[in-house]
């Protein structure tokens, strides 16, 4: 392995979303990262998030069983980090809970990855990121006047939820490896979705946003900031905020409307002003006539038209992996360079590898897996 994070492991039990994210981040980066997925789920349908599994190892076993929990903790011994995804208390019923793993590793960083949190009310709730983020107001500023409209699940799971992990377990990896202690995070998903909405929140202390859906600078009221339909149903985002940027949408475009931004009561009619003018012609004519460095306006492009994009094909921003067009490894180095990204690591695909290094012969791992606690892809042998 290479990258800035070679030589950090780890273990994380198998889940959707927040978890696998955050170990492809660390793992594009050179983290050894074993994720422990279940049984059952081996040859089994692809995961929908199956992408963010590339760049891990996955071992299939069954922890409720002595034996796959026995795995667990011979696995955390040398790690630097585990990570645990489950709903509070259940980690300590399986017998694999901060507690029983820091004992045996005390350096052991021990994060704790949930929507709600390890305390409060709704600690013990399921959900997913439309709850999170309705809970903590960002989805109450995302949408329509009328509807407030979910952003994916960009905000909640993968960016309050897997980036959050990834600064938490790096920050306590870092400390731990001056202390020689560890510690157990608590990574809740509302508190990082609080987090990103910290700028709004200032904002409508000081009267400067409005709480209230499209009718802000920044969420499609100001009309030097949305998108536009153009002739071919297609659509422009503008983002020229400023003056001088304005300036020069508004010479290419070939328009004369005021760029008031200090009077939101006119930014509805000077909207509307645009608008016909973007209707006359097509969004990629419009990219040619908008094409200079102030205009602060870009094609909206789908997911299948953005990797062809001649900006991001020059930054290489887009890869191919295991035949996949996906986002490569991000951010960049310049010394230490991460190498390409392993295809995605399938429930089971390592099972046998990583009990080799745990100690295993074969005829041991065979007993294993007659005992059906643990189990290896058929599917990875396939492929090689």
């Amino acid at each position: 392995m290479t990258g800035p994070l070679r030589g950090v492991r780890i273990v994380m039990m198998g889940g959707l979303g927040p978890g696998p994210f955050c170990g492809m981040l660390l793992g594009d980066l050179g983290a050894d990262v074993i994720r422990i997925d279940p049984v059952a789920t081996v040859d089994g349908p692809l995961p929908i998030d199956y992408t963010v599994r590339r760049s891990q190892r996955s071992l299939a076993a069954d922890v409720k069983d002595p034996r796959g929990r026995d795995l667990v903790h011979r696995l955390a011994d040398d790690a630097d980090a585990f990570v645990d995804v489950y709903r509070p208390g259940v980690a300590e019923r399986l017998g694999i809970g901060p507690d029983a793993l820091c004992e045996r590793n005390p350096r052991l960083v021990y994060a704790r990855m949930t929507g709600y949190g390890q305390d409060g009310p709704l600690a013990g709730h399921a959900g997913h990121d439309i709850n999170y983020i309705a809970l903590t107001g960002a989805l109450h500023g995302i949408g329509t006047a009328e509807t407030p409209l979910p952003p994916l699940n960009l905000v909640g799971d993968y960016g309050g939820g897997g980036m959050l992990l990834a600064v938490g377990l790096l920050s306590a990896i870092l400390q731990a490896r001056e202390s020689g202690e560890g510690q157990v995070l608590d990574v809740a998903m509302i508190d990082g979705v609080a987090t990103l909405l910290a700028p709004y929140f200032g904002m409508v202390r000081q009267d400067t946003w409005r709480d209230r859906r499209e009718d802000n600078l920044l969420d499609g009221a100001a009309h030097f900031y949305g998108a536009y339909t153009t002739a071919d149903g297609r659509h422009i985002a503008v983002g020229a905020m400023e003056p001088k940027f304005y300036a020069e949408l508004c010479d290419r475009l070939g328009v004369d409307v005021p760029h008031d931004d200090d009077q939101p009561a006119a930014w509805a009619a000077h909207r509307a002003t645009l608008a016909a003018r973007f209707a006359e012609k097509t969004r990629d004519e419009w990219e040619r006539i908008l094409d200079s460095p102030g205009c602060c306006a870009t094609p909206v492009l789908s997911l299948s038209e953005a990797p062809r994009h001649p900006h991001l094909v020059a930054r290489q921003t887009f890869i191919d992996v295991d035949g996949v067009t996906q986002p490569a490894p991000a951010p960049r180095f310049s010394r230490t360079r991460p190498a390409p990204p392993t295809p995605p690591a399938l429930p089971g695909d390592h099972t046998h590898t990583l009990l080799r290094e745990l100690g295993f012969d074969t005829d041991a791992i065979t007993g294993l897996e007659q005992a059906g606690f643990v189990r290896q892809s058929v599917r990875q042998s396939k492929r090689g």
